[in-house]
């Protein structure tokens, strides 16, 4: 496993990561979430061993990465948010050069090679310049190179930075995959992301946890917390808003949307009574046509505003 035991790192007055503690398992898809300038990627490469911290220590299966740096960074695997490549390179001539620097054998069925260019999809650039790659194919190589020497550990660091949605559902899934045979952390900002990627989460403000549990967990800690419910109704009739705000548990109307005749009102309510019943009723007595009427459940963006309001 990872282990980080009472971990910080300072830049000059700038504390980037305040005494941090947390351990991984083997086989755990984990979530790094937290808003830009949280200390992610900080953590991340002081987890890499790219940093070392001012206090405190890094372990891996119970060894300060410290004692052995060489040993410990080829059991991870690293793709940094920048993703650095050489751009004027063939793919597999990128591959090749850092499988030499590995000292990793490249060839053959069921070598290195094959198989990181099988498990992410990049048979048909490879013999193209990096250059000339889309961002998808860009981060594909990123994960191709950082699975290359068949790691124990895989960090991920905003691996879907930049990409479009179809090219973010691949990654994704590569990282689902890749997910079945090593451990991995994942840094991101994309919630919907951690939701379908990550069955834990640990969230950092300010340089220090501020939460760490299962997916579920948090997002049942968000919904018990919250002060505020959400309702959405829409319907089709006249005077919506006006004779729905003047229900004693409604408190506001959040967001009002017209649509082929239809009105759509979000509604912030109360810790009272369900107006739902209500509205229903007024639904009835105003002759409306009730298309949709439904409490918002809490989600991990409502546990993550409040802990990193």
């Amino acid at each position: 496993m990872i282990a980080l035991e009472n971990v910080s790192k300072s830049f000059g007055p700038t504390v980037a990561v305040d005494d941090v503690s947390f351990t991984v398992d083997r086989g755990e898809v984990v979530g790094f979430l937290g808003p830009n300038g949280a200390g992610k990627s900080t953590t991340m490469r002081l987890i890499t061993n790219y940093l070392e911290p001012d206090s405190g220590a890094v372990l891996i299966d119970g060894t300060d990465v410290r004692e052995d740096p060489v040993a410990a960074r080829r059991r991870i695997g690293y793709l940094a948010e920048n993703n650095p490549l050489y751009e004027e390179m063939l793919v597999c001539e990128y591959l090749r050069f850092v499988g030499d620097l590995r000292g990793i054998g490249m060839d053959g069925p069921g070598s290195a090679l094959d198989d990181a260019v099988r498990a992410t999809g990049i048979a048909e650039v490879f013999y193209r310049p990096i250059g000339e790659l889309s961002k998808g194919y860009k981060q594909r190589l990123g994960l191709a190179v950082a699975t290359l020497h068949r790691p124990d550990f895989l960090i991920l660091d905003e691996p879907t930075e930049g990409l479009d949605p179809n090219q973010r559902q691949e990654i994704r899934r590569l990282i689902r995959e890749a997910g079945k045979e090593r451990t991995v952390i994942l840094s991101t900002h994309v919630l919907p992301e951690v939701e379908e990627t990550c069955r834990r989460i640990v969230v950092i403000h300010e340089g220090k946890i501020v939460a760490d549990g299962s997916t579920e967990d948090l997002v049942a800690q968000a919904r018990d917390t919250s002060t505020k419910r959400t309702v959405v109704v829409e319907v089709k009739g006249e005077g919506v808003a006006r004779e729905v705000l003047k229900l004693p548990n409604v408190d506001e109307v959040t967001d009002e949307a017209e649509s082929d005749g239809r009105t759509r009102l979000t509604l912030a309510v109360g810790s009272g009574p369900d107006p739902r019943p209500e509205i229903f009723r007024l639904a009835k007595d105003n002759g409306w046509v009730l298309w949709e009427l439904h409490e918002e459940s809490a989600s991990l963006q409502d546990l993550f505003s409040q802990l990193t309001r």
